[in-house]
């Protein structure tokens, strides 16, 4: 995993102050004249917080943004029980409490919290869950997408952990792997976002592990999202919905006592 740093973006006393807030909340060291020294740098901005690679000839920042205006136009079609990703996790109408255990920047979250569902999404690396907090905490204030991000609530950690901890009455109906995974996805924007994110938070080598955590404290059923030609994760699914840049596979909770 790279290195990163916090750092502001001018030299103003609110963004220094949000700069030293943010980085003591995270672990991690504020960056001065030794910014060249870190792979990425957390960037307090006025606007929002983004992750920036450090060196020449890098792409632009990552960042967290549910009201941007392609995201708003898109607000019908996420919320269509005819999507994959709702025939996978089982959705017919009645909301669900889900786990987003590798959460990311948020995307598959919110879309399950289009579709009326209850997630809870964890995130273990502290940059990227600081990048989605900051755009929850943005988004909460809009009064068309506010009240969908109020269904999705951050727990920065390791899923592992946090699904072992629960009590029975507390598990989810569904839980929610997407691994780190080289996606052939064919965009800048998506190859940007992946290089980046890898960069910080490294690759998802125990996600086998977290996948039979995952069948041991689910309610429900497990739903893993991999490239249509990615091997499996720890074990062939029991069923799978297959697009034409992604597949879910699905695990119900009976398939953990084979």
């Amino acid at each position: 995993m790279g290195r990163v740093g916090v750092a502001a973006e001018s030299e103003s006393a609110g963004l220094r102050s949000r700069t030293a807030g943010l980085a003591h909340a995270l672990g991690l060291p504020v960056t001065g004249s030794d910014a060249e020294a870190f792979d990425a740098l957390l960037v307090v901005t006025t606007q929002r917080i983004e992750l920036r690679p450090v060196g020449p000839k890098q792409a632009g920042p990552v960042y967290v943004d549910f009201l941007a205006g392609a995201m708003r136009r898109r607000l019908r079609e996420l919320a269509s029980t005819r999507q994959l990703i709702a025939r996978a996790v089982g959705f017919k109408g009645s909301p669900l409490h889900i786990v987003d255990a590798t959460a990311g920047l948020g995307r598959d979250a919110f879309v399950l919290a289009c579709l009326g569902c209850r997630v809870t999404a964890v995130e273990r690396s502290p940059a990227i869950a600081a990048l989605l907090a900051d755009g929850l905490e943005r988004a909460a204030g809009d009064s068309v997408v506010g009240p969908l991000v109020e269904r999705i609530r951050l727990v920065r950690g390791d899923a592992r952990d946090y699904l072992a901890d629960l009590g029975e009455g507390d598990q989810p109906d569904v839980t929610y792997i997407d691994p780190m995974f080289p996606h052939q996805v064919k965009t800048a924007l998506v190859k940007k976002e992946m290089r980046l994110c890898r960069l910080v938070a490294g690759d998802d080598l125990d996600a086998g592990e977290l996948l039979r955590v995952a069948l041991t404290f689910t309610r429900g059923r497990v739903v893993v999202k991999r490239p249509p030609r990615a091997p499996n994760l720890l074990k062939p699914p029991a069923f799978c919905y297959k697009g034409k840049i992604v597949r879910y596979d699905v695990y119900p909770r009976v398939a953990a006592s084979k």
